[in-house]
């Protein structure tokens, strides 16, 4: 089944700001939660979906790709799109905020965490941004990076727990090995209670006596991964693509962060990018356009020849079709537009010059554009079309 527009699911405008789509996620959130809905399949489907458009609405980078790119551009084989549980639940924490008794009433929390199924806070660790350039080959085609990065990932010898053996770890005695210290507080909409991470234990559940000597009692130790990263063909500069968990874990166990990529695009020696095409400038002799010629040009996937009809006029544009770049949610695919250039030469020799002054006389060599040559103006519309 096809997803539903993000703006469609919050009821909100293309043009709508943050704080419209804020008040517009609450709104939908707080009638849709599974704890108010218990059983309701229908009423669960609408909350995650209202929080995976809020997700990707409320993140500037996801917004701008998605309004450029649609569902692929913060979905695809990286996971950006789709709102996991921790997604879901740290959603609550900008929405309601830690102060705010609806906040962690809902399980939201705000920084970072969201909640296990034993109701303990599960922390989500930070995200790591790295630039990778590619090349417009590789754009165009799709390409498959192997990447070093240093992150946090969890202590082997630990398994997470930061503890030194079994023995070393005790259940928290403030929060009962729960992670979390509740209140009852009374609201306008009735006797409520909050629940706020423990001062003690950090929300871990558990106290520490003796700490493991690798990660020395973090639970974690940052080392150097080798990721294979996937690019899907059409990306562009600028854009940002996400891997769901390959980020930094945060200490004493929880969900790992993401892995952030922002696309940075290489020159290309010839050709240049015009969104989905690629431009070429051709420069030809006066003979060759006269007289009409076959020549060679770069592309993208090596080179092609191209016909140059004789009569040729310097800045007609060639179209070459299907020799673009793919469009990153569709099939469609861009033209490799050939600008012709005529060279006119700098230095002649006597005998060069000799021959021009006589070509110089005949009728054939006066300007005398008919209405079937384009203007400067009607080129560029044609061109843009």
């Amino acid at each position: 089944m096809a997803k539903r527009d993000y703006y469609e699911v919050l009821g909100v405008g293309r043009d709508a700001g943050n704080d419209e789509i804020k008040k517009a996620y609450r709104k939908m959130a707080i009638k849709y939660h599974p704890d108010k809905n218990q059983g309701d399949a229908a009423a669960e489907e609408k909350f995650k979906e209202a929080a995976e458009a809020y997700e990707v609405l409320s993140n500037a980078d996801k917004r701008r790709n998605y309004d450029r790119f649609g569902h692929q551009g913060v979905n695809s084989s990286f996971g950006g799109g789709g709102a996991s549980a921790e997604d879901i639940f740290s959603s609550f924490g900008d929405i309601f905020g830690d102060g705010s008794p609806f906040g962690d009433f809902f399980g939201g929390g705000g920084g970072g965490r969201g909640r296990s199924r034993g109701g303990q806070r599960m922390r989500k660790g930070s995200n790591l941004r790295i630039k990778l350039k590619l090349t417009l080959e590789e754009i165009a085609e799709g390409v498959e990076k192997k990447i070093k990065v240093k992150r946090h990932v969890t202590c082997s010898p630990c398994q997470g727990s930061g503890a030194k053996d079994g023995n070393s770890l005790r259940t928290c005695p403030t929060c009962s090995g729960s992670g979390q210290v509740k209140k009852v507080m009374n609201t306008m909409l009735g006797q409520m209670i909050s629940a706020s991470t423990c001062p003690s234990c950090d929300g871990a559940g558990q106290i520490i006596d003796a700490k493991c000597e690798t990660c020395r009692g973090e639970g974690r130790n940052l080392e150097e991964e080798t990721i294979s990263v996937k690019i899907p063909p059409g990306v562009a500069e600028g854009m940002q693509l996400s891997m769901n968990g390959k980020g930094n874990v945060p200490p004493r166990g929880g969900i790992p962060g993401d892995l952030l990529i922002l696309i940075e695009e290489t020159p290309h020696e010839s050709l240049q990018r015009d969104n989905k095409n690629v431009i070429y400038d051709l420069y030809i002799s006066f003979a060759d356009v006269a007289l009409g010629t076959e020549v060679e040009v770069p592309t993208l996937t090596g080179t092609s020849k191209i016909k140059v009809e004789a009569g040729t006029q310097s800045g007609k544009v060639l179209r070459m079709r299907g020799k673009g770049i793919p469009e990153i949610d569709g099939y469609d695919k861009g033209d490799q537009l050939v600008h012709v250039n005529v060279w006119t030469p700098q230095a002649l020799s006597k005998q060069e010059r000799e021959v021009l002054e006589k070509l110089r006389e005949s009728k054939n060599f006066s300007p005398n554009p008919g209405k079937k040559e384009k203007g400067f103006f009607e080129r560029m519309r044609e061109y843009f079309q």
